[in-house]
């Protein structure tokens, strides 16, 4: 009984040990690809996600087209901030997520920011109930959007777009799909390391028990 018992626990140690190389290597490769792709403020992407009913990969990747992580970022036409917000925007966002005494300049706050821009992608993502429709209104605006689905020659049955007649939006939604494709395998990647860690930790512990229990029967 006693033997069953540790070839049981020698099992599990070697689980163990073979988790904690899967996930040395995908840490390595983790930390290799977030020199192009970064991984950052996770807790306010993360909430915000969360709150208004997103997949978290889709905000990583429109941070990483806006910006690049850059808090500090401004474009020509100037937007703002990490998900580059223009004023008109930022101030009839406001009110809508009940942030009260807003100045403009708190735009690149990253929570404000990454909250408003949240708001902003989900409702976009509820109005046109297509994710590619609400990527192109918020690179190039609802009326935009709007008047192309209403054009036979952008759209075949008014609900979505068989081409995107800006280049620069057409180019803008294939880099964040591209983006959300990469993100998504980042931060599967990031729970496996997670729980992994977790396992070792069992592991050790129970390689701690067995080696004392042949300790104390030697």
């Amino acid at each position: 009984m006693q033997e069953k018992k540790s070839r049981k626990a020698r099992k599990r140690v070697m689980a163990a040990i073979i988790f904690a190389i899967l996930a040395l290597i995908a840490a390595n490769f983790i930390q290799a690809v977030n020199e192009y792709y970064p991984v950052r403020y996770e807790g306010f992407i993360e909430k915000y996600s969360a709150e208004y009913g997103l997949d978290s990969s889709i905000v990583y990747a429109v941070i990483h087209a806006e910006s690049k992580f850059k808090e500090d970022a401004v474009s020509r036409k100037g937007a703002s901030g990490l998900m580059q917000i223009i004023e008109s925007t930022a101030y009839w966002l406001v009110p809508k997520v009940g942030i009260n005494d807003f100045e403009y300049s708190q735009i690149f706050d990253p929570e404000i920011n990454i909250q408003l821009g949240c708001y902003y992608l989900s409702m976009l993502s509820r109005l046109y109930g297509d994710i590619e429709l609400a990527l192109c209104a918020y690179n190039a605006g609802s009326g935009n959007v709007d008047s192309w689905l209403q054009n036979s020659n952008y759209s075949s049955n008014g609900e979505s777009l068989d081409h995107i007649p800006f280049a620069e939006t057409r180019n803008y939604v294939k880099r964040v799909s591209g983006n959300r494709k990469i993100y998504t395998a980042i931060l599967g990647l990031n729970r496996f390391v997670a729980v992994t860690k977790q396992n070792i930790s069992r592991g050790l512990w129970l390689l701690g028990k067995w080696r004392n229990y042949y300790a104390l029967r030697w």
